[in-house]
């Protein structure tokens, strides 16, 4: 059986790495060449059929994608995080440890997933407030997810918005302000229902 991926040159792959057929890791973003720009993947990832990932990526140990998991340049991914089928992360990310980011998730440049954070499927945060504008790729700003904080299948998150620690933010929401610590929110526009202590499993 042949391995049907490829690694490209300056990519630095840890012990125990599995790639699935299809996969390509280390794709250069334009002006760049393999001397001057690395990637690294730590030991014991998963990296699964037909995920691309380009160049300049840090990415710590225990690290999974889904199948056509999308991620950009130059993110800063930390150990044991897991991106789903089809999901696709923008450049210049940083996610921290122990995040969790299902299906079809699109997570845009210059955001921030801190430690422990879940996005459920089909989560947009946005990074444009005025898409097209003259001079808008100079005032992007990504969406930060605190520590902890859950987000919601189907949920969008505007630009520049703060997602508090250990907040939940429920399906389908449309987030336009920032959310407290504990929060709970739901609704279009998202607004607070409750509080993360009063939520019964």
């Amino acid at each position: 059986m042949v391995d049907n991926y490829i690694v490209m040159k300056n990519v630095n792959l840890g012990e125990n790495v599995v790639i699935g057929d299809y996969a390509v890791i280390g794709i250069l973003p334009m002006g760049y060449d393999h001397n001057n720009i690395e990637t690294v993947i730590g030991e014991n990832s998963v990296i699964r059929t037909h995920t691309t990932i380009y160049a300049g990526n840090k990415i710590g140990k225990n690290f999974q994608t889904g199948h056509g998991a999308r991620i950009r340049e130059f993110n800063d991914i930390g150990d044991n995080v897991s991106i789903g089928t089809n999901t696709v992360v923008e450049f210049k990310v940083k996610i921290e440890d122990g995040v969790r980011i299902h299906s079809q998730a699109f997570i845009s440049e210059f955001c921030i997933l801190a430690k422990n954070a879940w996005v459920g499927p089909r989560v947009v945060l946005t990074n444009a407030k005025y898409p097209r504008y003259p001079g808008v790729k100079d005032h992007l700003e990504g969406v930060i997810v605190s520590e902890n904080a859950k987000i919601g299948a189907n949920s969008t998150i505007l630009p520049g918005i703060r997602i508090g620690r250990n907040a939940v933010v429920g399906a389908g929401a449309v987030v336009t302000k920032d959310v407290p610590d504990n929060a709970v929110v739901a609704g279009n526009p998202a607004k607070i229902i409750k509080w993360s202590d009063e939520i019964s499993y």
